[in-house]
């Protein structure tokens, strides 16, 4: 499943995602919404935004909305003007983006009922499995889950230390930064100087992987510059994208991941350049261009969106 204004794929094989918008799992009211809301993936959640006595009512809810998206035309499902169907409240969402569910932790009681609900269930594009710990918690999920790309939550202080070993498990497609839960396991503060080097682990082990890394959500969505400042540090570092809570923040998300205009064109020229010289390093414009530069460039290339021109 590939979203039409999103780079094909990601350096894991999965769709590259520069946001990942959360919806509480028992809000299904909002499903829909969050799907147009602009976001280049949607993670309907089943872990902490519901509250413990909501956790049933929301995967039933959750379970209703993969059955109802999974439909073909002709069956109250998807049609050709409405890639993914109207739930349950006659909401629409007209973009294809790509949908995760976020499980509850596999050793509770919680991710064994959420297991056994979808495990008769459509799959989503993805699951995210939280509080990963070790490569182990990943198969499990992989054997408990119906078959999806498989997207880890680093998050606590043992799954950063064995986050290399995560990273190479088949299925997984991305990593993601948990950082206030690993914050709290720390004793830490979730700011940026606490926790950037548990930042650099995770894009480091995703790197190793082939893997994309996608940063921790800001809390605050009622100002926007902090959230542009953090995002453009993530990048700096070598994440792909953001989490984001709330749909005001994806603009700002989507800026700051998306190479521009100028960018794709330097781009365009080193690896031009590269092509007219045969592989061998070459002067553009006053600076060396050799094999990093031209695999960087790529990669900038590889994100572009469609369309994206000088």
């Amino acid at each position: 499943m590939t979203h039409p204004t999103m780079p094909e794929a990601g350096s894991g094989g999965f769709p590259a995602c520069r946001s990942i918008l959360f919806v509480p799992g028992d809000r299904p009211e909002r499903f829909a919404r969050a799907l147009a809301a602009g976001a280049d993936a949607v993670c309907i959640d089943l872990e902490d935004s519901v509250a413990p006595g909501g956790k049933d009512r929301a995967r039933r809810a959750v379970a209703r909305f993969l059955t109802e998206r999974s439909r073909g035309p002709g069956e109250g499902g998807a049609t050709e003007s409405s890639p993914l169907p109207a739930d349950s409240y006659g909401n629409r969402t007209s973009s294809p983006v790509l949908l995760v569910v976020r499980v509850n932790d596999k050793t509770s009681s919680e991710g064994a009922c959420d297991a056994a609900t979808l495990a008769s269930c459509p799959s989503p594009d993805a699951f995210m499995i939280p509080k990963v710990r070790t490569g182990l918690d990943v198969q499990d999920a992989a054997r408990a889950l119906p078959a999806a790309a498989l997207l880890p939550l680093i998050e606590t202080a043992r799954g950063l230390e064995n986050a290399q070993g995560v990273a190479a498990c088949d299925s997984v497609t991305a990593l993601i930064f948990g950082g206030f839960d690993l914050a709290i396991e720390l004793g830490a503060e979730p700011r940026w100087e606490a926790l950037l080097y548990a930042r650099s682990r995770v894009v480091h082990a995703a790197a190793l992987g082939g893997l994309d890394a996608i940063d921790m959500p800001s809390r605050n969505f009622g100002e926007m510059s902090g959230l542009r400042e953090e995002a453009i540090g993530a990048r700096r570092l070598g994440f792909t994208g953001k989490v984001a809570i709330h749909p005001a923040q994806i603009p700002v998300i989507h800026e700051v991941f998306t190479p521009s205009a100028d960018e794709v064109r330097r781009a365009r020229e080193i690896v031009e350049a590269d092509r007219a010289a045969g592989g061998s390093a070459v002067a553009l414009a006053g600076r060396m261009v050799d094999r990093p530069v031209v695999e960087a460039a790529r990669r900038v290339l590889q994100r572009a969106r469609p369309g994206a021109t000088a």
